[in-house]
């Protein structure tokens, strides 16, 4: 009985690709992370009050850590002593009453998290493309 049998090249190629891809997953994994890091920076900055500047400007992105598990992640902080007072809020000076936060860094992640499934989705799409080519 004859016959061709099968073209398994575009196999091949699509095991080839996949092989690639494990090695780029971690750089692909690292990129979401800086992306959502500077996302995140560019929404708290301008949510930040200003009167000379300094709490704006102590806003900084820490490098990116990779954990033994696998998972990545990189901090976002403000070194200025007085940001948590103004994030959460605090007494007044005489302890007579209350000065509230502006929490600009808790509605920054939250309007985060609502952009991320879509963000995120377009991303996984584009990085997955790459490897069916």
């Amino acid at each position: 009985m004859g016959g061709k049998g099968f073209d398994v090249s575009g196999l091949r190629k699509l095991l080839g690709n996949i092989r690639g891809a494990k090695q780029d997953t971690r750089r692909f994994i690292e990129n979401c992370v800086k992306e959502l890091a500077n996302r995140l920076l560019a929404k708290v900055i301008p949510r930040t009050p200003s009167d000379s500047g300094v709490l704006r400007a102590g806003w900084q992105l820490g490098p990116v850590v990779w954990e033994a598990n696998g998972s990545c992640s990189v901090e976002l902080l403000n070194a200025v002593d007085y940001a948590p007072y103004v994030e959460y809020g605090h007494r007044t000076v005489n302890h007579m009453g209350w000065v509230e936060g502006r929490f600009m860094l808790t509605f920054s992640v939250e309007e985060l998290e609502r952009e991320l499934p879509p963000l995120l989705e377009r991303r996984l799409k584009q990085y997955l493309d790459r490897i069916w080519r």
